[in-house]
């Protein structure tokens, strides 16, 4: 699978030669993005740190580990406006994953998110044959919320300082979705 489509996007599954599309979107999002996850220092805003994250993860999705798709619309496929994943993939009793997504801040409450991951979650359950989808996310952070409960997902609960995001522990709900059509594959 090189890409995803849905309604309005592409999801691509990208590489290291596409450095320069990932860092342009950091690069304009940045200061939207810095409330909701790991400080960056200077580094991280340069074509090197993205070559290497992108081959990391196409390592990780070769052995399995992770599906990442960067997202973009349909009309302007050139241009990142996010990305979602599942990650942490453990197959065996488990056949679950994390959910994480990020969205340009031009982009928000236009209904992609919800869109993108929609169609990550047809894929994960029907293509890769996965149980469980969980997305752990902070309270405060209501659109990314919004996008979870409006596709189903349960909350099991409030995880204390799970992560450390911008420089602080916080807390975050647990959601969960579960594939009831799960079949054993061989």
């Amino acid at each position: 699978m090189k890409s995803l489509q849905s309604n309005r996007l592409v999801l691509h599954i990208l590489g290291e030669s596409d450095a320069e599309l990932v860092l342009d979107y950091f690069s304009r999002n940045r200061d939207f993005l810095q409330e909701w996850e790991p400080r960056r220092d200077a580094e991280f805003y340069t074509l090197k740190t993205h070559k290497t994250i992108l081959a990391g993860e196409t390592i990780q999705m070769a052995r399995g580990q992770l599906l990442k798709v960067w997202i973009a619309k349909k009309e302007q496929p050139d241009t990142i406006i996010g990305s979602a994943s599942l990650s942490n993939i453990v197959r065996g009793a488990f056949q679950s994953c994390h959910l994480g997504y990020r969205l340009a801040g031009e982009e928000v409450r236009k209904g992609y998110m919800t869109e993108a991951v929609e169609r990550l979650i047809e894929y994960g359950f029907q293509d890769l044959h996965l149980h469980r989808i969980e997305a752990n996310i902070m309270p405060r952070n209501k659109a990314s919320l919004g996008v979870v409960t409006k596709l189903g997902f349960a909350n099991e609960g409030l995880s204390p300082k799970y992560l450390y995001i911008n420089g602080v522990w916080e807390d975050h709900i647990h959601m969960v979705l579960l594939n009831e059509n799960w079949e054993e594959t061989e």
